[in-house]
């Protein structure tokens, strides 16, 4: 049977640091699916179809030789019923830092009291991405910053183009 992880996250935008997990995840999984969150209360800078795209972009190079498949998907509503529709029974969480550990901790509890046949598992982002978060990201394009360290190059030339735009 195949072994099914979904990585959800609002992935406005999607960053290098969610790439570090996303390598790491394929080493886990037969099929990879991410899946983009779409909260009302939100306002991100990218709307669900361009981050979709944007996943899908910025994983293709990485996925190219392995034999992991990806899927990207949007969702509103928890995570674990997007793990369900989509055939997953891991939920694949990356982690910074202990303030991360800690909140993931919480979710994970919750989402094992919610369905217990869905594991949660925890994957430790790489040194050199760890203070890469994409409220950041989106803050430093928003102020005119070069973000390019921190993204892969389609968002970089997404955010470019969606900053130019709105100016």
């Amino acid at each position: 049977m195949p072994r099914v992880a979904l990585f959800a996250g609002s992935f406005d935008p999607i960053t290098n640091g969610h790439l570090d997990v996303v390598a790491s995840a394929v080493r886990l999984a037969d099929r990879l699916v991410l899946a983009v969150g779409v909260h009302p209360g939100k306002a991100p800078i990218l709307t669900p179809e361009e981050r979709a795209d944007l996943v899908r972009k910025s994983c293709a190079t990485l996925l190219a030789d392995l034999s992991c498949k990806l899927d990207v998907l949007t969702f509103s509503g928890l995570a674990v019923d997007a793990a369900r529709q989509a055939g997953a029974t891991l939920l694949l969480r990356g982690l910074r830092d202990a303030t991360d550990f800690d909140y993931e901790m919480q979710m994970a509890g919750m989402n094992a009291a919610m369905a217990p046949d869905i594991q949660t598992v925890f994957l430790p982002a790489s040194p050199g991405v760890r203070h890469i978060t994409a409220t950041l990201v989106r803050q430093i394009a928003l102020l005119g910053g070069d973000v390019s360290h921190f993204v892969p190059e389609p968002v970089f030339k997404a955010l470019a183009a969606k900053i130019g735009q709105s100016k």
